[in-house]
């Protein structure tokens, strides 16, 4: 007689009471299923009725994954599903109040030492070793500090963790302004301090990084002020500040309101004609509420709320106006007019920095050309060097915390010996 043999089935599909009888799902794996198609299908589900993530951490939303990747597609897959997810921001707001409510102390959000993406006047950090500043001490991207301030991270690592020493920053500006002044034309260099070097008072009682900071704050500046060309502002600052009752620079901003960019403009107009500025008018002319940058760092966010103002040369005429803030290729801002209004043909290298003075700039050259030098050292200079050869005058911004740091991408000597050399080949005859 020959032997049935049953089908195979399913150990799911046994009885309950047979010794192999295993489900197909426990309570775990259901769960953890259930919890992923919610995290993965969220975020596609809120695309598709027209909810649009914003970007939380300063850095850009992570692009959905090429299927053609093989196996980090998946691997992908969740960074994109994290940054897409809906209510995020809501539910940061909400692990940031339970922590500091119940806890006191901040949460944990975005504290990784690196981003993604570089903040204006930041240097992107490239590992998490360029943020420790000694073994198991790492810099956060944003200090938090007293009375609800903030502070940049690199305030702090660019004084600890030095590229180069002071002394041959300096020497690199210096071999910049003999070569700008040995092509016929006149070097200035505004250097825009740090908030940690304007209101100091707000940070931290103790915080890692702290003696380092004073360290070389003390043998910068005056490295810096003993050099012909450097516009030293962090008097008028501070006394603006006083006049104003409140610091210029925002509490949750790294960068000065525009009662700094109007001393830029004005210093960097009387560098090149000493009393171009006594009839100059500035009356507030609007309230404005922008993003804070300083928060995003580590996942959260805020808001400044400053004042633009009406420049008027000759105490008459406003000649302000909107400058789009993008000058990663040169832009020309001076159409200005008439008296108190600088007629030499300038061009600026600048960073971020620059943002808040670009507005007032417009209102007091006739003859300005803006450039951003974060890509120079992408050809040694020379597009910046056949810009400035262009002018009279060869101004330059830089963030004080770049040149402490030694990276400042334009102080590079093959930079300097490249735009020194297109200078050399258009000198200015007299």
């Amino acid at each position: 007689m020959a032997q049935t043999t049953l089908p195979p089935i399913h150990e799911a599909w046994l009885p309950r009471e047979h010794t192999l009888y295993r489900p197909r799902h426990g309570v775990r794996q259901l769960t953890a299923i259930i919890c992923a198609v919610v995290f993965f299908g969220l975020p596609i589900f809120s695309l598709t009725v027209g909810m649009r993530p914003t970007e939380l951490e300063n850095h850009r939303l992570a692009a959905f994954p090429n299927p053609g990747d093989g196996w980090s597609f998946f691997s992908d897959f969740d960074g994109w599903a994290n940054d897409h997810l809906p209510f995020r921001r809501d539910a940061i707001d909400l692990v940031n109040g339970i922590s500091r409510g119940l806890f006191g102390e901040p949460p944990a959000l975005g504290r990784s030492s690196e981003v993604s993406g570089p903040v204006a006047g930041v240097p992107a950090p490239q590992s998490g070793d360029k943020r420790q500043i000694n073994p198991g001490i790492t810099i956060p991207l944003a200090i938090e500090g007293r009375n609800g301030w903030m502070y940049y991270g690199d305030d702090v690592v660019s004084r600890c963790n030095q590229v180069r020493d002071l002394r041959a920053s300096v020497d690199m500006i210096r071999r910049l302004r003999d070569g700008v002044n040995a092509s016929g034309r006149k070097f200035v260099l505004v250097v825009a301090p740090d908030k940690s070097t304007i209101v100091p008072e707000n940070l931290p009682g103790t915080y890692a990084g702290r003696d380092c900071l004073q360290k070389v704050n003390s043998e910068l500046w005056p490295l810096l002020t003993a050099e012909q060309g450097v516009v030293d502002l962090r008097g008028e600052l501070q006394a603006r500040g006083k006049q104003l009752g409140k610091p210029v620079y925002p509490p949750l901003d790294g960068h000065w309101w525009d009662e700094g960019g109007i001393i830029m403009a004005r210093r960097l107009a009387e560098a090149i004609h000493p009393t171009i500025t006594r009839n100059w008018v500035t009356t507030p002319a609007q309230e404005y509420s922008v993003p804070s940058d300083t928060p995003p760092l580590i996942g959260l966010s805020g808001t400044n709320k400053g004042f633009q103002y009406a420049l008027k040369p000759d105490g008459v005429r406003d000649q302000t106006r909107a400058v789009p803030p993008d000058f990663s290729t040169p832009v020309q801002v001076g159409h200005a007019t008439g008296p108190g209004t600088v007629a030499k043909s300038v061009g600026l290298l600048g960073d971020s920095f620059t943002i808040k003075a670009l507005r007032y700039m417009a209102a007091s050259f006739g003859d300005l050309t803006v450039l951003h030098y974060g890509k120079v050292n992408t050809d040694n200079g020379r597009a910046a060097g056949e810009m400035l050869a262009q002018n009279e005058v060869v101004a330059v911004e830089v963030v004080e915390r770049t040149i402490a740091s030694g990276n400042n991408q334009l102080l590079q000597p093959d930079v300097v010996d490249g735009i020194v050399r297109v200078l050399n080949e258009n000198p200015i005859r007299k």
